[in-house]
């Protein structure tokens, strides 16, 4: 089963995040072969880190849970919260598989949380090439649509947002994201 789990970091916990990331890494090396994704986001027109995104295939929900809050950062107080849903790889493939690879042009994580019915269920076609990862946010039933999340190659963050249709949703959250892990 796949989860979409995004740490969000709390105010003034950069400090705190740089003094844990190699525990945080070595945390994260545990799950190697189930990591899908994952990423910090940013601060708008920044460096300083605002998140942290992991897109994980693990036996179930409580798996899912255990990854997310026995995270280092997260024992520690690095984040304010945690969105933690089944979610469904409709690429097919890793971020490490994406054609575009690890650098070059900026990268987003668009994430739709729903209003009501659901959109975005298929792949936007005219997007394809720079979707780095792209599913829906499920129930842990995965029975009830509750968003769409997506990492995205992109010029900017607005052509990032058009990736899901607006009307789609209660509102969406467009963050600078970056690929994650050991360099």
């Amino acid at each position: 089963m796949e989860f979409f789990c995004y740490h969000r970091d709390r105010p003034g916990s950069t400090a705190l995040r740089m003094e844990l990331l190699e525990r945080h890494w070595s945390y994260m090396d545990q799950y190697e072969k189930e990591l899908i994704a994952r990423g910090p986001t940013f601060a708008p027109g920044g460096d300083t880190p605002s998140g942290s995104v992991h897109i994980v295939d693990l036996p179930g929900p409580a798996a899912a849970r255990a990854f997310a809050f026995d995270e280092p950062g997260y024992q520690a107080g690095v984040y304010r919260d945690v969105l933690l849903f089944r979610w469904r790889d409709m690429l097919g493939r890793t971020m490490w598989d994406f054609p575009g690879g690890r650098t070059g042009g900026n990268r987003y994580l668009v994430l739709g949380l729903g209003a009501g019915g659901s959109a975005d269920l298929t792949v936007p076609p005219a997007r394809r090439d720079d979707l780095i990862a792209y599913g829906p946010l499920l129930s842990d039933d995965a029975a009830t649509w509750l968003g769409t999340a997506a990492l995205v190659r992109a010029p900017d963050a607005d052509t990032a947002r058009g990736v899901l249709t607006v009307d789609g949703y209660a509102g969406i959250e467009v963050h600078p994201w970056e690929f994650g892990g050991r360099r």
